[in-house]
């Protein structure tokens, strides 16, 4: 029986650095996926594992893709929020597809030293984060040491890593235009107007959308609240309570949209003839609400597949582009039209 061969014999064969081999062997994310497939090959077929476990990625999977869900403004950010629940799916169902394992990950990057930690010890060989939050900045410096990662969310003048998601200035425009032509004239805004990027986009196309129309700006008709029902009805009853006038809501994401459909009933408004209200993101509990929620939908499921192939090519050192999807309006009951 030969002798189990040293780091050094595997780093010699492979044509590579002892450190490399030593990074790739404990399954360390700074090797990139061809390259540390390869030696796990030599080293299994040299027999350097012995009776010892192999790398989990060794199980035949392409690759492994953790999802990462970053502390984000105004949202829970629980597995069990409605829309994390679709986004996952439709990310599972690609990586299955591509023959990737999924990995689920209850961490939660607050800063940067939490990003570098994150990304030297998962046990993943690329990082998907569901959202910016607040860490645009730092996820551009992340690239300067790792680019096996990319990110839904919104596309940023300045950005240096790769980002899918949808057209949040177009889609917010188009739920407001489209209760300006059922002749609301006094929408408001329901969501945040303040750091997270896919919501400011979202709000702006808000404005415009009001701008084309004709219709006045009130600074009154701007709720912030987060992504909880219990948060949009509270707006909603505050709208009551002063006596603000208004006839429409274009709600930041359907959660909210369905809370303040319910702080209208509560305060004897009817939806739609007393108020219209449109949503955003189309999560599957829309099309079961009473009344049906008229919302703008993102195209996730092509999005889950964008985001694997992307990083899959980026593995095999292929460059990764930010990509914009397109979005609709799906017209239900909510909205009277």
């Amino acid at each position: 029986m030969s002798p189990r061969p040293r780091l050094q014999d595997i780093a010699r064969i492979a044509g590579v650095s002892v450190a490399t081999v030593s990074r790739a062997l404990s399954d360390s994310p700074s090797v990139n996926r061809v390259t540390k497939r390869r030696i796990w090959s030599i080293a299994r077929e040299h027999n350097y594992f012995g009776d010892a476990e192999a790398p989990v990625p060794m199980s035949g999977a392409n690759a492994t893709i953790a999802i990462v869900i970053p502390p984000p403004h105004g949202r829970e950010g629980r597995f069990s929020d409605p829309f994390y629940l679709e986004m996952i799916s439709d990310v599972g169902e690609a990586a299955r597809d591509m023959g990737c394992d999924l990995l689920l990950s209850h961490l939660t990057p607050k800063n940067q030293h939490d990003l570098t930690s994150l990304m030297h010890n998962i046990r993943a060989d690329g990082v998907i984060f569901l959202g910016q939050s607040y860490l645009h900045e730092r996820f551009n410096h992340l690239m300067k040491s790792h680019r096996n990662f990319i990110v839904w969310g919104a596309e940023i003048a300045g950005q240096t890593y790769c980002s899918v998601g949808s057209d949040n200035l177009h889609g917010g425009a188009r739920a407001t235009a489209h209760l300006a032509r059922l002749g609301r004239r006094r929408i408001a805004y329901l969501g945040d107007v303040g750091e997270a990027q896919e919501m400011k986009q979202r709000y702006q196309g808000y404005l415009n959308a009001l701008n084309a129309a004709g219709l006045d700006f009130d600074p009154q008709l701007i709720v912030p609240c987060h992504f909880e029902m219990e948060s949009a009805q509270a707006a909603v009853t505050h709208l009551l309570y002063k006596g603000i006038e208004f006839d429409g809501i274009f709600a930041a994401s359907d959660i909210i949209a369905l809370g303040a459909i319910k702080g209208l009933t509560r305060g004897g408004r009817s939806v739609p003839q007393d108020v219209s209200v449109v949503g955003y993101d189309n999560i599957q509990l829309a099309a079961y609400a009473h009344p049906m929620l008229t919302t703008i939908s993102q195209e996730l499921a092509r999005a889950g597949r964008l985001m694997v192939s992307k990083l899959l090519g980026s593995l095999n050192e292929g460059e990764m582009l930010s990509e914009r999807l397109s979005t609709e309006l799906v017209v239900r009951e909510s909205c009277g039209g």
